[in-house]
C-alpha cells in the first residue's frame, strides 16, 4: 500500500521531495514555537541570565581587590536601576490608589478591603508562629554565645509604645508634600525636672518628635484611598479627576515597561557588587549558619507551601502556574532587596501575565507592598527567639505571645527598603526586655536573609491580589446569574399577563363585540368606496 504525507492538511502520495517538505514544514513549525517562547519569556530570560553573570562577574573581580572607591563605581550601574525604581513609586502608589479606589463601588471597596486586611493579617500570624516554631526546633543561638566578630553596634533605641504611637502618626502625615521624602519619628532629650535631697538635678527621659529622610508610604496609601472614595462620591464632578489618575496612571505604567528591559542589566551590576563587598563570607555563614538555615527554611515552608495552599483553598486553581508569571518581579525583589521597588514590575506581570483586573491589582498590591511583610515576620521572630538563646533567656508562654503579636504588628510599619525589617526587631527585643546590642549580628547576614525575605513578601502580595480577583469575579458572576433569573421572572410575569388578556377578549360580551364591529369596518368602508 502506497504511503501518503499531508502538506497543509492535504495528504499526497509519499516521495523523498515530499518527506523532505514535511520535514522542513515540521521543523520551521518548532523554530516558530521557539521563536514564539523566546519573545513571550525574552524579559525573564534576560533577568534569570542577569542574576547568574552577576555572580560569575562579581567572583571574577572579588579577586581584583578593589577600593572602596572602585567598588562605589563598579556598582554605579546597580545604583541606577535602584533610583529608577524608587523614583516612580510615589506615583505609582498615589495615581494606582486613587484610581483603584475610585474605580470601585464604596460596597465591593468595603468588602475587598476587608478580605484583604484579613488575609494579610492570617497570613502574617502564621507566619510568625512558623518563625518561632522552627527558632525552638532548629534552636540557633545554643551553643554560639561566644559570638564576636567585631561589629558595629546599634545604640539608638526607642521605646515599643512609641514606635506603635510613630506608626499611628505616620498614617496621618502633617505635611502631604513632606511625606514624600519625610516621615516621623520619635527622639528623645533629657530633661532637668528637679533636684534630690542631695542637690544633685534629677534628669527625665522626654520623647520629641523629629522627621527622619524616606518616604512615608503608609501616610500617602491612606490619604490616596480615602481621597479616591472621595472622588467617587462627588459622582459626576469627579470624574474629570478620575480620568486624569487614571491616564497618569497609565502614563506610569508605560515609563515602568521601559524601565524593566534596563532591569537585567541593573541587576547584574547589583549581585555582582554585593559579592565583591563580602568581607570574610564564611566565617559568618559558619558563625550564623544555623540562623540563615532556619530563616530560609522558614521562607521556603511559607512561600512554597503555605501561601499556594492559601490561594488554592480559595480558587481551586494552580497556585504554581499563577507563580510562573510572576518570574521577573521575584528576580527583582531577589536582587532589590525592597518590596517598593519591585511593586512597578509585579504590577505589569500581574495583569499581563495572569490576568488580574486591573481596578484589584492597583488598588490591592501598593497597599501589600507597605503593609504584608510575611517574610519579614519570619525571620524577625527567628532573630527574637535568636538573639533570646544567644544571651541564655528562657522565654515563657507570655514572652512568646508578645513575639508573635509584637513581630505581626510591627512588620506593618516596616520599611519596603533593604534592611528595613533590621529596627523593627529592636520593637520586638524592648518588647521582651532583650538588649538590642545583638542586632549587630542580625545586620551582619541580614544582605543573605534580606532577599529572600523579599520574595515572599512579594509574593503574598501577588496570590492575595490572585485571590481577590477570584472572589470579584465569583461576585459578578452571582450578580449576572440573579439579574438574568430576575429578567427571566418579568418575562414570565408579561407572558401570563399577555395570556390572560387574551382570555378576556374571548369571554367578554362588550370586548368580542368591539372587535368584530372594528373588523367589519374597512369591508364597509370598501364597499361604499
Amino acid at each position: 500500500m502506497e504511503k501518503k504525507s499531508e502538506i497543509n492538511g492535504h495528504a499526497v502520495p509519499s516521495s523523498a521531495s515530499t518527506d523532505q517538505i514535511v520535514e522542513h514544514s515540521a521543523r520551521r513549525s518548532c523554530a516558530g514555537k521557539l521563536a514564539e517562547f523566546l519573545r513571550k519569556n525574552l524579559l525573564v530570560i534576560m533577568t534569570v541570565s542577569g542574576v547568574l553573570v552577576g555572580v560569575g562577574l562579581g567572583m571574577l573581580v572579588r579577586g581584583m581587590n578593589l577600593t572602596r572607591a572602585q567598588m562605589t563605581y563598579f556598582a554605579f550601574p546597580g545604583e541606577m536601576l535602584l533610583r529608577m525604581l524608587k523614583m516612580i513609586i510615589l506615583p505609582l502608589v498615589v495615581c494606582s490608589l486613587v484610581s483603584g479606589a475610585a474605580s470601585l463601588d464604596t460596597r465591593s471597596l468595603g468588602k475587598l478591603g476587608g478580605i484583604a486586611v484579613g488575609y494579610f493579617l492570617v497570613t502574617t500570624l502564621i507566619a510568625s508562629g512558623i518563625g518561632v516554631s522552627l527558632a525552638f526546633i532548629i534552636k540557633p543561638g545554643v551553643g554560639a554565645g561566644s559570638l564576636s566578630l567585631a561589629l558595629e553596634s546599634i545604640s539608638k533605641e526607642k521605646d515599643t509604645a512609641d514606635s506603635f504611637l510613630d506608626l499611628a502618626r505616620n498614617l496621618f502625615p502633617s505635611n502631604l508634600v513632606a511625606a514624600a521624602f519625610r516621615s516621623y519619628a520619635t527622639d528623645y532629650k533629657m530633661v532637668v525636672v528637679g533636684n534630690d535631697t542631695n542637690g544633685t538635678a534629677l534628669y527625665q527621659k522626654v520623647p520629641i518628635g523629629t522627621e527622619t529622610d524616606g518616604m512615608n508610604i503608609l501616610g500617602l496609601v491612606l490619604f490616596a484611598m480615602v481621597f479616591g472614595v472621595a472622588l467617587r462620591k462627588l459622582g459626576d464632578e469627579g470624574e474629570e479627576l478620575i480620568r486624569f489618575f487614571n491616564a497618569f496612571n497609565e502614563a506610569t505604567m508605560v515609563l515602568v515597561s521601559w524601565i524593566m528591559w534596563y532591569i537585567p542589566f541593573g541587576i547584574m551590576f547589583l549581585v555582582g557588587s554585593k559579592i565583591v563587598e563580602m568581607v570574610d563570607v564564611v566565617l559568618l555563614v559558619t558563625s550564623l549558619g544555623k540562623y540563615i538555615f532556619a530563616s530560609i527554611l522558614g521562607h521556603v515552608i511559607h512561600g512554597g507551601i503555605v501561601l499556594p495552599l492559601i490561594y488554592f483553598g480559595f480558587t481551586r486553581k494552580n497556585p504554581y502556574s499563577f507563580l510562573s508569571g510572576l518570574i521577573t518581579p521575584f528576580t527583582t525583589a531577589f536582587a532589590t532587596c525592597s518590596s517598593s521597588a519591585t511593586l512597578p514590575s509585579m504590577i505589569k506581570c500581574v495583569e499581563e501575565n495572569n490576568g488580574v483586573d486591573k481596578r484589584i491589582s492597583r488598588f490591592i498590591l501598593p497597599i501589600g507592598a507597605t503593609v504584608n511583610m510575611d517574610g519579614a515576620a519570619i525571620f524577625q521572630c527567628i532573630a527574637a527567639v535568636f538573639i533570646a538563646q544567644l544571651n541564655n533567656f528562657e522565654l515563657n508562654a507570655g514572652q512568646i505571645f508578645t513575639i508573635l503579636v509584637t513581630a505581626t504588628a510591627s512588620s506593618v510599619g516596616a520599611a519596603g527598603i533593604p534592611a528595613g525589617g533590621i529596627i523593627t526587631i529592636a520593637i520586638i527585643l524592648e518588647a521582651i526586655g532583650l538588649p538590642t546590642n545583638d542586632l549587630s549580628l542580625m545586620l551582619a547576614v541580614d544582605w543573605i536573609v534580606d532577599r529572600t525575605t523579599t520574595v515572599v513578601n512579594v509574593e503574598g502580595d501577588a496570590l492575595g491580589a490572585g485571590i481577590l480577583h477570584h472572589i470579584n469575579q465569583q461576585e459578578m458572576k452571582k450578580q449576572q446569574e440573579q439579574q438574568q433569573q430576575q429578567d427571566e421572572e418579568l418575562a414570565e410575569i408579561r407572558v401570563e399577563a399577555v395570556a390572560n388578556v387574551l382570555a378576556e377578549e374571548e369571554t367578554s360580551p362588550l370586548v368580542t363585540h368591539q372587535t368584530k364591529a372594528s373588523a367589519a369596518m374597512p369591508e364597509a368602508i370598501e364597499s361604499v368606496l
